[in-house]
């Protein structure tokens, strides 16, 4: 027996018919056949019951009360005589001796259907998120999540991993996103900030001498959403290891998650030990990503030698990739379309050609057909082969071009293998890059990480004889079925190490002992070696679920513009409230 109930909505079969049972839920759905026989529908969070109701008396009671309310029904287990063998519970009814409203509910028209939610508007679902997660695909999202927490924890714990819960009242620092900043009422004039991320304390973790960490954390970055990406906050599995390789981290996570995703997720094939190694610049030359679907089978192809033209100003001096699909019978209206939406996505234009008869037809054929024998073999071309190439700057040719694998993947089922969840590493990230804003050298991934080659490397680039755009790092994502699952990297454990790495990005020793006080004294006591990584656990269930937007596997979400509808997030507070925090808010017009 459970609370006041006896059973629960999806638990009764043949075997309790002629019970007296007492159900518990909301009540769904009401059929009126007659004024003397209606069949009402109950539903608990396990699952349906069918209610008959064969008298006048019952069938107004029914009548009266507002679906979704939370009733109790006290009746007898029968023998449905008209079965649903879609349900559990389609064997058997309930015909009821009394009807107890719990909790009604007090309109009589929802804000949308319960079992349509998700075909109601985005506002409408978050401001009435509760409602919402009755749909009984949003309560198996929920279940999911709570699996594979469940099963991640253990997984972990089974690998010697100790959880340690870090602080989420920090100090602000720059690590790449906005931070939430919280105004302490003691210390007026000063702020806390929500951790972006455990970063800081997983590594004085490290340096506290505890082996192996884990936990599941709430991080919190004031970014834009996105539709594989929660605004405000997020959880990940984030992990740490002493003494630990990059290959050490590989081995923990391809031992975690693979039974994970064959047990719950929507396929039941993953990728097993080891994953595909694919270095930065390989995956940006060969699929034009640093988040590659490997489910799909199509690689770019460096053309640029091969297809220049002075005829043709897009391939006249810039870098060409060649994406090819063999025994290609797509028709004109098709091509127009895929070119179309490569460029809207991309930015940039793609060009076509097709073989045909020994010849190139369609698209750019007339500037490059009288090359077609040296290019049909230096690219194994068949006849009815489909050329898709992309030209710009090398980034540009890039971008393209992985953009156009992925909508010729989603565009043609032939090419791609949906029914697994393929991963993949993406290792050797530059350590700089030149900031798209700034114009001047930044961190191109983790500023903790440690660059191949170490103290040296960076000294070479500080002399000038190397390119500081050259250097590589040992920093490493998770990517599966195109969707980055995590960063992570071995970090860099020095002092010394650690402040020239920041001057490259101009921060001298004393601004660096400032920002990262904490880090900066605790690798001065000395730090043994240490690497981590952090999968993401919402875009993990995303994947799991099959859902295509991650609000879906998160209980209340925010919109897209970082408010809570259902609460009034963010919201104004009292002038009492701002004046104990020593605040004056002046908001421009």
């Amino acid at each position: 027996m459970q609370q006041s109930r006896t059973h629960t909505c999806g638990e009764l079969r043949e075997n309790n018919i002629g019970e007296k049972v007492v159900l518990c839920g909301f009540l769904e759905n009401l059929r009126e056949v007659s004024a003397g026989l209606a069949f009402a529908v109950l539903r608990d969070f396990y699952g349906t019951t069918q209610i008959v109701a064969e008298d006048e008396e019952l069938v107004a009671r029914f009548r009266s009360i507002n679906k979704e309310s939370v009733i109790s029904v006290v009746g007898k287990v029968r023998e449905r005589s008209s079965k649903n063998p879609k349900l559990p519970t389609g064997d058997i009814e309930i015909v009821p001796e009394s009807i107890t409203v719990l909790g009604a509910c007090q309109h009589r028209e929802l804000p949308f259907q319960i079992g349509r939610s998700l075909d109601a508007d985005e506002s409408a679902r978050l401001k009435y998120r509760y409602l919402d997660l009755r749909n009984p695909r949003l309560k198996d999202n929920m279940i999911l999540r709570s699996n594979v927490v469940f099963e991640i924890r253990k997984a972990m714990y089974e690998l010697g991993f100790m959880e340690i819960t870090t602080p989420i009242l920090t100090a602000s620092s720059p690590e790449g996103a906005r931070d939430y900043l919280v105004p302490s009422r003691n210390h007026k004039g000063k702020f806390y900030a929500l951790p972006q991320a455990p970063q800081q304390f997983k590594q004085l973790l490290m340096a506290s001498g505890i082996d192996k960490y884990f936990q599941i954390a709430p991080c919190f970055r004031d970014e834009d959403a996105r539709a594989d990406r929660a605004p405000g906050e997020f959880y990940q599995l984030d992990m740490e290891m002493a003494f630990a390789s990059q290959e050490d981290v590989f081995g923990v996570i391809e031992t975690v998650l693979p039974p994970i995703f064959e047990k719950y997720g929507k396929y039941k094939n993953a990728s097993k030990a080891p994953f595909e190694h694919i270095s930065y610049a390989d995956a940006m030359e060969k699929y034009g990503s640093d988040k590659p679907d490997l489910r799909i089978k199509l690689q770019a192809t460096d053309v640029t030698e091969l297809m220049q033209s002075k005829e043709f100003a897009p391939f006249d001096g810039n870098v060409i990739k060649a994406i090819i699909v063999n025994d290609f019978s797509q028709t004109r209206k098709f091509i127009d379309k895929l070119c179309n939406d490569i460029e809207l996505q991309s930015g940039n234009k793609p060009y076509w050609v097709k073989t045909e008869n020994g010849a190139f037809v369609g698209g750019v054929s007339k500037f490059i057909a009288d090359r077609y024998d040296e290019i049909a073999a230096k690219l194994s071309l068949k006849d009815k082969d489909f050329i898709l190439l992309t030209a710009g700057s090398k980034q540009v040719a890039q971008k393209t071009a992985g953009v156009a694998i992925k909508q010729l993947g989603n565009a043609l089922p032939e090419l791609i293998e949906t029914d697994k969840y393929e991963f993949c590493w993406i290792v050797d990230f530059p350590m700089y890059e030149i900031g798209e804003e700034s114009g001047e050298l930044e961190f191109c991934h983790n500023p903790f990480s440690m660059p191949n080659g170490g103290l040296e490397i960076l000294q070479k680039a500080e002399k000038g004889e190397i390119d500081p755009l050259s250097i590589t790092a040992y920093q490493y994502d998770l990517i599966c079925n195109g969707v980055e699952l995590s960063s992570g990297a071995v970090r860099n454990h020095e002092p010394d190490l650690m402040v020239k790495a920041f001057n490259m990005v101009r921060l001298g020793e004393e601004e660096v002992k400032s920002k990262f006080p904490a880090m900066y004294n605790a690798f001065a006591y000395g730090a043994p070696p240490h690497a981590g990584i952090a999968p993401g656990v919402d875009r993990m269930i995303m994947l799991l679920a099959g859902e295509e937007a991650i609000r879906e596997v998160i209980a209340f979400p925010m919109n897209k513009s970082a408010m809570d509808l259902m609460m009034g997030a963010p919201s104004e507070v009292s002038e009492k409230q701002l004046n104990e925090l020593g605040i004056k808010i002046e908001i421009e017009d």
